[in-house]
């Protein structure tokens, strides 16, 4: 069964950028967990937390398929002053457990996990950046009634995922060896992260590192490989979430990566027309996904989110 398909049937009837005069916080991480229940039992969700704990704005961030939550670590830094932002590390991801029974890696798993940590987190509100797979968590809970989401940014994703681009990922996503040393285990990062486009040594050094773990003869990603399996489906057709996506009614960003295979400009065009009329930004010389390491990449979140503040 796709990942996808439970929300089918649900919807089936229906510089680093400075901060402004407030005071700035610590720029270093709380590493926190909460206890998650699904149909198999109890998993731990680890996220790290910046900014004031006492903050009542809160900015939730959510990574990629493959990634975790120190990715946004600049963008954390950049609205720490204005927000408590946590960032966590999806089930199966960085920190966070792996589920036993693997048919559990799938959305209504993720946005029940979500759901947890805001209550974990005790307001009654949030707004929300998501990378790939943390904007489609983000565009499911969006779309529900009465729902947390007060502002909504999709990097790199929408509502129509074209079956190509989820068989590209289906072929290395859970294939990765053990690597003998780090420096290969980096390699291999930089090679699958290619479409992120141009990156420092110690931008390549900063996604890899909390990605990887060292294990019995080397070094091996930090993600459940079984993460990959419902990528690999030789019958995968285009997933259309439109349903979802014109049930969305906060104020929506779009960040689409000029070279992207999975966010196409048709889609991107029409996300501004239907649903939320989402504003879109275009970054380029970027595929799937922005890193949102840049000041360029972060300072139209930035503005777009301080505009309800």
């Amino acid at each position: 069964m796709s990942i996808f398909e439970p929300y089918r049937r649900l919807l089936a009837p229906l510089q680093v950028v400075p901060s402004d005069s407030a005071t700035t916080p610590s720029l270093e991480p709380r590493l926190r967990s909460v206890q998650c229940a699904s149909p198999h039992g109890l998993h731990r969700m680890a996220y790290t937390e910046w900014g004031d704990p006492d903050n009542p704005r809160v900015l939730l961030c959510v990574h990629g398929l493959t990634r975790n939550g120190r990715d946004f670590d600049d963008l954390a830094r950049a609205l720490a002053a204005r927000y408590r932002v946590v960032c966590p590390d999806v089930v199966g991801r960085g920190q966070s457990s792996w589920l036993p029974v693997k048919a559990g890696y799938q959305l209504p798993t993720y946005v029940a996990d979500m759901v947890t940590l805001i209550a974990r987190l005790d307001v009654e509100t949030v707004h929300w950046v998501g990378t790939s797979m943390g904007g489609l968590i983000g565009m499911v809970l969006a779309s529900l009634p009465d729902n947390p989401i007060r502002r909504l940014v999709l990097n790199d994703v929408g509502p129509v995922l074209p079956a190509e681009s989820l068989l590209r990922i289906g072929q290395y996503v859970g294939q990765a060896p053990v690597f003998p040393s780090y420096e290969a285990a980096e390699a291999y990062v930089r090679a699958v992260s290619a479409p992120f486009g141009h990156l420092s040594d110690a931008q390549w050094r900063h996604l890899t590192e909390p990605s990887v773990k060292q294990v019995d003869g080397g070094w091996a990603m930090r993600y459940d490989p079984a993460i990959g399996d419902a990528f690999r489906d030789p019958q995968m057709a285009d997933v259309d979430l439109w349903p979802i996506y014109e049930a969305i009614g906060c104020p929506t960003l779009v960040l689409r990566g000029a070279d992207s295979d999975l966010l196409l400009p048709d889609t991107a065009c029409q996300m501004a027309a239907r649903g939320p009329r989402a504003r879109v930004v275009e970054i380029p010389d970027v595929g799937h996904a922005p890193t949102l390491m840049d000041p360029a990449q972060i300072t139209p979140i930035r503005d777009f989110l301080l505009e309800a503040c």
